[in-house]
């Protein structure tokens, strides 16, 4: 199909000037299901030739008449573009799908290079990104981060282009981070043209991934961009003077705020000031999960190990009955040893087109184990993590450990000890940390740490470990951090796994999906119960999920702490004095740490 005044360029990708593993794009620091950039390096391991293809852009209206940027790659073959239909993978990015930065270099499809999606355009695929409401190159405001608008808005802009002459009809959906997101909302809408997904670091529960424990964290909390930066979007191809891409982008000034709107809603049932609604529910996917189940659309999910997403991602692919890949590593890098785009291409060609490739024998998740030897860090297996793992009772203020290896406050161990408490002062003095820290750092030096005594065999962790503390406060509101790390004979600590909780959001509740066994919070106003200074209580606090060896003659090591340097808001929140908390130990119901062991 042609458009009148478009302007269709044949670029070669060899040519392209793209930005470098350390250049990520200006939204870029470090996801989440949030709205932290991905990385924009193609990591994946490339095709034997570099795909060329033919690029264009225009504005597509959709239901309301709002116009949404779309940038469309087509493959090349010997000079000139494939006429014959083929299936289109999509993408729907809050980061500006093309722009310019002030060097002049010209960044494309950044999101999609990162899971080495270009080589499909020698698969038989086209390509397609738009820019969501209120960001990049589209007009109108965005009301709020994934809403219901913009879920509706890719419906539209799917089943647009299944109508093309380029297209056959079917369009799969792909993306990581804030991408991963607006994927299972699109899907949720359930596109008749939308065949299959695949989804990287998002949550299947907003609240409980944003707020986990009624505490936000650096996830979507920062300041929004501003306008100059969608102003370096390079305009569609009819838009020879710009005027149009600077209309769209004065009407972004009107934009929902997206720090204030998640610090405005303390509860899961908070009616937003900003939107007018319950936002926590209607922007939280499980609320679709129905839909999503009866869809019929194929999922694959896929996070990293030091990623917090990665919790949220175990419990969509559990409810959405998807396959699941875990690496190791931070946010939406692609796995080392592993063919990320190669895998993309296995599941796309098997649900969008229908090749016999063996795909659906396949095992159903592919786990990465932290210090496996050589050549056996990938579990593959029917299982999700920690399924095929015991829980192992360790106690904090075990009567089984040397006081040598009791470093500091206590010991951990697996004999419960006699029934005391200790007390710390929290310590807001915990380090401004990166802007985008996307794994907790060690505060053994502002909290409580218990210490086991050496390894004596490799202890194979495989799931989400759990604290248990019995807790009181001075006053009637603290917020909890606990680490679970390791300690290496030469002192070197490493985070394994973290949680946090506020004492005041500590009951729990059946929830709505599955959670794998593990407590749930509900977060709604109802339940919230403020402490009462001295009164002990119980807090069960899931942490985030591990695949990890801990060798033998190595430590564990829990610490509790009452602030994280990941807390954005942490100068605003932060009490004077601050309080004085009590950890109660000994007994068999004292604080402890369950732990996913995998015999």
């Amino acid at each position: 199909m042609s458009f009148p005044g478009l302007r269709s360029v044949t670029v070669f990708l060899a040519g392209l000037v793209l930005v470098a593993c350390s250049q990520e794009a200006p939204e870029t620091v470090g996801s989440s299901s949030s709205e932290e950039a991905p990385q924009s390096v193609e990591s994946s391991p490339a095709p034997s030739a570099s795909p060329a293809f033919e690029r264009s852009s225009l504005y597509v209206p959709v239901r309301d008449g709002t116009r949404l940027a779309m940038n469309i790659y087509r493959p090349v073959a010997q000079g000139e573009v494939v006429t014959t239909p083929m299936p289109v993978i999509f993408f729907f990015t809050p980061y500006r799908s093309r722009f310019q930065g002030e060097d002049g270099t010209i960044t494309e499809l950044a999101p999609a290079k990162s899971m080495g999606i270009m080589r499909m355009l020698d698969a038989g695929y086209t390509i397609a990104i738009a820019d969501v409401r209120g960001k990049g190159a589209s007009f109108g405001a965005r009301r709020g981060f994934e809403d219901r608008t913009e879920a509706y808005d890719g419906y539209d802009l799917i089943q647009w282009l299944a109508d093309q002459s380029w297209s056959n009809g079917v369009v799969g959906m792909a993306g990581c981070s804030y991408l991963g997101g607006s994927t299972v909302h699109v899907a949720s809408t359930r596109p008749p043209a939308l065949k299959a997904i695949f989804v990287g670091a998002t949550d299947l529960d907003k609240y409980d991934f944003v707020r986990r424990g009624g505490i936000t964290a650096q996830f979507n909390t920062r300041p929004d961009e501003p306008l100059s930066d969608d102003l370096m979007s390079l305009p569609m191809d009819a838009d020879t003077d710009g005027s149009l891409l600077r209309e769209a982008v004065a009407q972004h000034a009107d934009n929902t705020p997206m720090a204030p709107l998640w610090y405005g809603m303390p509860f899961r049932d908070s009616i937003s000031s900003l939107t007018g609604n319950a936002f926590w529910e209607e922007v939280g996917p499980y609320t679709y999960l129905e839909d999503l189940q009866d869809s019929g659309i194929p999922s694959y999910f896929w996070s990293n190990l030091k990623d917090e997403p990665t919790s949220q991602v175990i419990l969509a692919a559990a409810n959405l009955d998807s396959r699941l890949l875990i690496g190791p590593g931070s946010h939406c890098v692609p796995p080392p040893d592993y063919d990320l785009g190669g895998e993309i291409k296995r599941f796309f060609d098997f649900h969008l087109k229908n090749v016999d490739n063996g795909f659906d024998e396949d095992p159903r998740t592919t786990l990465w184990v932290e210090n496996a030897p050589e050549g056996e860090h990938w579990r593959v297996g029917d299982f999700l993590p920690g399924e095929e793992s015991e829980t192992a009772t360790w106690y904090l203020g075990s009567d089984n450990v040397m006081p040598e290896y009791a470093a500091n406050n206590g010991s951990l161990g697996a004999v419960p000890g006699n029934t005391t408490q200790q007390q710390f002062t929290v310590s807001y003095d915990v380090g401004d940390g990166e802007y985008f820290a996307f794994w907790g750092e060690e505060q053994d030096e502002n909290g409580l740490t218990y210490t086991s005594v050496p390894l004596a065999e490799d202890l194979h962790l495989e799931g989400y470990p759990i604290t248990h503390l019995e807790l009181s406060a001075d006053r009637d509101y603290a917020n909890i951090f606990v680490y679970l790390e390791e300690v290496a004979p030469g002192g070197e600590i490493e985070v394994l796994a973290m949680g946090r909780l506020a004492a005041s959001y500590r009951g729990t509740a059946q929830a709505p999906y599955d959670t794998l066994g593990l407590p749930w919070h509900s977060g709604l106003q109802k339940d919230h119960q403020p402490l009462r200074p001295g009164q002990q209580v119980t807090m069960d606090i899931a942490m985030m999920p591990v695949s990890h060896i801990v060798p033998a003659g190595y430590r564990l090591r829990l610490n509790i702490a009452g602030a994280d340097p990941r807390q954005r808001n942490l100068p605003d929140i932060q009490q004077d004095p601050p309080p004085e908390l009590t950890v109660y130990l000994g007994g068999e119901t004292g604080s402890r740490l369950s732990l996913p062991v995998l015999k």
